[in-house]
């Protein structure tokens, strides 16, 4: 047993889960610290191209404060808590980089919206290469942040941030796994090819996934905002894109179609491992009020939560995942909502990897 794995045990034998949250201790209370644990949470605050409203780079602060009101038993999940739990600290210079090209790139989105007057062009126009320069420095270091955690054999949740964020992490899963889809739950498409201008834009992240040729697959759940070039472009992805829109998802509700069918249709289009990356747009606005650019209509939280069991009951591998857009806003709901679905998200990650065991999936002696 290595010194790491040593002190995991200690702390789980001595830790108490039914005692308050902890203000002084880790991600959820826990007593674990990144080198501990078997799942790793990283923060990336990083919100530069927002076209809406801004706050997302504050997500991960507000959802590790309201992780410490979550009661950590599940009952499908009694033994969670021992899985070793933990969010590293966040990057400072990530974050610097964000607040300070955060300005820049408002003012030239707000100049664009304004049909790009002359008067502004020697102010503007070097914006987006400057931001997509900055943006290509993030990439780098989240790819090099997650590969050394999957090297080192932990399993990593990222946590944005907009949703821009996750882009290094997949392509450093790319670099380890031959093939694997997207599960991709969000209000909107995000397949807009470097959207006003900037690169890695938080609208374009699934356009620069695909870019990747390791994934084979988008799976899209919850989407009810696009534009005509979103539309054009799944419709000739040759079935590379799989859309569940809002709509379809929707209608067949009022034709009485259960959810759990509904899901084993998106689950027919997954391959063995999957990616999830979750936009909490993606769930109606009423769980996620702060977020940037909120849709009428979207999942309810146990809607998702299911699809997301569901999926890893099939015997699917969820080989990483992430969470993004959760914005503080002027309420402590977006990151009490954000900290719960987080908690489901690294528990069925684990499950799906083998680091924990669900009721109703142990495996006969």
């Amino acid at each position: 047993m290595s010194k790491s794995e040593a002190a995991l045990a200690q702390k789980i034998a001595t830790f108490d889960p039914n005692a308050p949250g902890d203000a002084a201790g880790g991600l959820f209370g826990l007593p674990f610290t990144p080198e501990e644990a078997r799942v790793v949470v990283v923060p990336v605050p990083w919100e530069v191209t927002v076209s809406y409203r801004a706050g997302t780079a504050q997500g991960p602060a507000a959802i590790h404060e309201a992780s410490l009101q979550v009661d950590l038993y599940d009952p499908d999940l009694p033994d969670a808590w021992k899985l070793g739990l933990a969010m590293e600290e966040e990057d400072e210079t990530i974050a610097a980089a964000s607040n300070n090209l955060r300005p820049l790139a408002a003012e030239y989105i707000n100049w664009v919206e304004e049909g790009q007057p002359d008067a502004g062009t020697s102010k503007h126009s070097s914006v987006p290469a400057k931001v997509t320069t900055e943006g290509a420095v993030m990439v780098k270091w989240l790819k090099e942040k997650t590969g050394a955690l999957l090297d080192a054999g932990k399993s990593v949740v990222v946590l944005g941030g907009d949703h821009s964020t996750p882009l290094g992490y997949m392509q450093a899963l790319a670099e380890r796994h031959e093939e694997f889809a997207i599960l991709q739950f969000d209000a909107h498409c995000d397949l807009r090819p470097a959207y006003e201008g900037f690169k890695y834009s938080h609208a374009s992240i699934m356009h620069n996934a695909l870019e990747l040729p390791q994934v084979k697959k988008l799976v899209q759940v919850g989407i009810r905002d696009m534009c005509q070039q979103e539309a054009e472009f799944i419709a000739h992805s040759n079935g590379r894109v799989a859309l569940f829109s809002q709509r379809f998802l929707s209608e067949e509700k009022f034709a009485k179609k259960s959810w759990k069918k509904v899901c084993g249709k998106i689950i027919a289009q997954l391959p063995p491992k999957v990616y999830i990356s979750f936009d909490i747009d993606g769930l109606d606005p009423k769980l996620c009020p702060g977020t940037g650019t909120p849709v009428p209509g979207g999942l309810e939280f146990e809607e998702a939560t299911y699809l997301i069991r569901s999926i890893v009951r099939a015997g699917i591998t969820i080989i990483g995942c992430d969470l993004n857009e959760v914005a503080p806003g002027d309420t402590d709901w977006n990151g009490i909502v954000g900290a719960r679905l987080l908690y489901q998200l690294c528990n069925w990650m684990a499950v799906s990897q083998g680091r924990l065991v669900a009721k109703g999936m142990e495996v006969a002696e």
